[in-house]
């Protein structure tokens, strides 16, 4: 953690940091989570400097992770909160910027337009905290789907000589080394019904963000069509470098 507050310091020394803009888990970056450690020392940062800390939810909030916040397991409280994806509980355009109250001082006329806000995505959002978030049972199922997407991914990883899969609840990357292998999989994915993306600063994973309805019997076919595409890709040619 010592290089951490090092790079920070020197950020931060020609000229005040105005914020700190962080993902808990990096999800175009390929599925990277920060440890709840890491986390912990860049929040006091920031508040010891006068820097806003904010964190970017919008692809692995909203329990993507397991907790509603993905910033929860570390036990750390962001300036501002971006949220929105699957926000809306049902596909419509939502999107939300949480802050603390001591921020949340906008002038009348300030913060207005006619694009600001879409009334059902509003009434379907309320609907899905009061369904889904009204108990922890959501939260425990997408943990315990987790382990068993990980399990299933590492066993696959071991299978074909890649390297281990990451992840966190229900956002898991599965990385390969030989450039391009991951594309490869995932159009082979695609012929079969499943839809992937790859990810990473190289598209070098397979992310995999299965819906949080997902019953059992959707993610033991979808895991199987994976493996599937793993292995037709691998008959072809040789995954790892």
């Amino acid at each position: 953690m010592a290089g951490l507050v090092r790079s920070l310091d020197t950020a931060a020394a020609d000229a005040p940091m105005a914020a700190v803009v962080v993902e808990t888990v990096q999800g175009e970056g390929g599925v990277n989570p920060a440890r709840p450690v890491w986390l912990r020392t860049l929040a006091p940062w920031t508040q010891a400097h006068g820097a806003l800390l904010i964190v970017d939810d919008i692809q692995m909030g909203c329990g993507r992770t397991g907790p509603f916040f993905s910033f929860e397991r570390a036990g750390i409280i962001p300036d501002l909160v971006c949220l929105s994806k699957s926000l809306s509980g049902y596909g419509m355009p939502m999107a939300l910027t949480l802050l603390r109250p001591e921020y949340d001082v906008w002038k009348p006329g300030e913060h207005n337009g006619t694009f600001r806000g879409y009334d059902p995505a509003f009434v379907t959002a309320a609907r899905t905290l009061e369904l889904f978030w009204s108990d922890g049972a959501l939260e425990a199922r997408t943990a315990a789907l987790g382990e068993r997407v990980g399990g299933t991914l590492a066993r696959t990883a071991h299978r074909y000589g890649l390297p281990a899969p990451r992840g966190l609840g229900l956002a898991w990357a599965l990385p390969f080394d030989r450039p391009g292998a991951a594309r490869e999989v995932c159009d082979a994915a695609y012929r079969s019904g499943l839809l992937l993306e790859t990810a990473g600063p190289y598209d070098e994973v397979a992310k995999l963000l299965p819906p949080l309805t997902v019953t059992d019997e959707q993610l033991t076919h979808g895991l199987d069509t994976l493996d599937a595409a793993v292995a037709s890709v691998a008959g072809a040619r040789t995954l790892a470098v």
